[in-house]
């Protein structure tokens, strides 16, 4: 069904408690498992009706943030939202601690007890306020930057549209932008500051109420970590340092060179070459075409794919002013669809977009048939996996998106997928020390923040701007605010994602088998365990980030 024609009808929450009430004694109540998994498919069922209607909810309001009817679509949910997630949680320790688990477990897997484990360590009706008041913070954080606006040159630009000028050809250009870009937040540092320092003592008071130290091991569970912790994410940030920094300042030099500047400054990042980075040919309505003529020459499971999407108007990817900034992809379970939402400004981002969001949208799709619905709950690893992967495996049709410059924006994206792993390290480590000691300061935490930024990117000069100076370059990362501890799993899918990028380039065919294993093994296996599978090795191995570096080093020949 095309999505202007989907509809969409209010979760009357005090019919959907007694539907989960009549769930509940349906468990309790049954006989053997065959009765207790009949009723789980009727869980499916209402869980994919609420799920529907949130997620149309979410995306009309983000197409115009404006929309005042969608807007208080979107309060109603952040105060509601919670209570689906509670409900959802009572039912499922009913499932977890049924008599007839060896039979549940056969048919839905043990990896979903493992995360209705984790669920029912990250949700509690205690919580409730404290979650919604949650919402409601990371709700005005995404209106105060969806509404930006920013004076440029005779007209006025939001955060995404100032796009083009921050990483344009024209160095001059490209400082004035980043100017005004900044003046923005440096306008509403204040506010700014105030809702993180709420968000962090809102979610360290969750994790109290908890029984927790601080929000560290609530946020782990609600990150669905089920098979590595702390430690290891630490040990991963560690092979970051050792081996990946090194490399990237490597990467950094090179473009320095490539740039002919005698020394690379903040408004310098991002920038690849000096007649500016490649640009995608064409209007939005080219792009998205282009992309369907790659899809279809790609495999047939990626044509039929892509048709449907744009078949059935799946795609919501043109900047406009109103619209939150970002992008993502998201799934609309009633009617068995991915949406992808974007903003589109004319710069190579445009084209992440038809890789990397598809990637997550492709494998969706592919396994929306699979009745076991728990095998969607894929962690945010495997996810990004499946969508930075994707980015590397359309690389032979970049003809079809950027033209003459198709090797330019290939060896941009390859280079720019390293020098990510230690900004998104850094990220992680952020948050780390941001919830290990929840009463920092704002000061203090750009302090922490600044003191990363010389350990994980040294090349960095922000001399001239006093507001990344003092270390307020984080704020515009929405994942900081809206989704903690979300963001070290970009890290693990890029190691991944450049495994595969060193295995298509000895055996393009046997890496895309291995690529579809691993997008239809979905959530049916721990994630070491589907490395295991695909063939990867596991990003957690001591020398696994060493083995890469020494892999694509002989590629750095190649560039320009």
């Amino acid at each position: 069904m095309r999505f202007s024609k989907m509809q969409y009808r209010r979760v009357d929450f005090d019919q959907l408690k007694k539907d989960f009430a009549e769930l509940e004694r349906g468990l309790d109540q049954a006989k053997s498992g065959e009765e207790q998994f009949e009723i789980h498919k009727k869980f499916y069922e209402i869980t994919g009706h609420v799920q529907t209607s949130m997620e149309l909810s979410m995306i009309r309001h983000d197409i115009d943030t404006t929309d005042p009817y969608y807007s208080e679509e979107k309060k109603f949910y952040d105060k509601n939202g919670p209570v689906f997630q509670n409900l959802v949680v009572s039912y499922q320790k009913k499932l977890y601690a049924s008599p007839f688990r060896p039979y549940l477990e056969e048919k839905i897997g043990k990896v979903a007890f493992r995360n209705i484990e984790l669920s029912m360590k990250a949700v509690d009706p205690k919580i409730l306020p404290l979650m919604q008041e949650e919402n409601a913070l990371t709700t005005q954080y995404n209106d105060l930057l969806a509404k930006a606006q920013i004076p440029w040159r005779g007209e006025t630009l939001n955060l995404s549209l100032m796009g083009p000028y921050l990483h344009g050809s024209d160095r001059a250009v490209r400082k004035e932008a980043y100017e005004a870009f900044t003046a923005f937040f440096t306008k509403n540092q204040e506010e700014l500051d105030d809702l993180y320092d709420r968000l962090v003592k809102n979610r360290t008071r969750q994790g109290e109420a908890m029984g927790y130290e601080n929000y560290l091991p609530l946020g782990y569970a609600r990150m669905m970590r089920n098979c590595y912790g702390r430690s290891d994410i630490a040990q991963f940030r560690k092979q970051v340092k050792e081996d990946f920094v090194p490399f990237a300042e490597k990467l950094h030099e090179r473009r320095r060179q490539r740039l002919g500047l005698d020394h690379l400054m903040y408004y310098d990042e991002g920038v690849y070459f000096r007649q500016g980075n490649p640009a995608p040919v064409g209007t939005p309505e080219q792009i998205l075409e282009a992309g369907r003529k790659m899809y279809n020459e790609l495999s047939p499971e990626t044509a039929e794919f892509m048709n449907f999407m744009c078949d059935n108007e799946l795609f919501d990817v043109i900047g406009r002013k109103t619209k939150t900034t970002g992008g993502y992809m998201t799934y609309i379970p009633d009617y068995k669809a991915p949406f992808i939402f974007a903003n589109f400004n004319g710069t190579s981002g445009d084209a992440d977009v038809i890789t990397h969001e598809c990637g997550h949208a492709f494998q969706g799709y592919i396994v929306r048939e699979d009745p076991i619905r728990e095998h969607a709950d894929i962690t945010m690893e495997t996810a990004e996996t499946h969508s930075m992967s994707m980015e590397f495996f359309t690389e032979p049709w970049m003809n079809l998106l950027f033209g003459e410059r198709a090797k330019d924006y290939v060896d941009m994206h390859f280079e720019d997928s390293i020098t990510f792993i230690p900004y998104g390290t850094m990220v992680d480590e952020f948050q780390d020390i941001a919830y290990s000691n929840p009463g920092l300061s704002p000061k203090a935490r750009n302090e922490a923040w600044r003191d990363l930024e010389r350990q994980y990117k040294p090349h960095l000069d922000y001399t001239g701007n006093r507001y990344y100076e003092e270390g307020g370059f984080w704020q515009k990362q929405h994942h900081i605010y809206d989704n903690p501890l979300y963001y070290i799993d970009y890290c693990i899918a890029q190691t991944n994602s450049l495994q595969y990028k060193v295995w298509m380039d000895r055996d393009y065919k046997e890496a895309w088998n291995s690529y579809l294993s691993l997008c239809r093994l979905s959530a049916s296996d721990f994630f070491f365990g589907l490395m295991e599978k695909a063939g990867l090795r596991n990003p957690f191995e001591d020398g696994c980030l060493r083995y890469i570096t020494g892999q694509l080093s002989g590629k750095l020949d190649g560039l320009k």
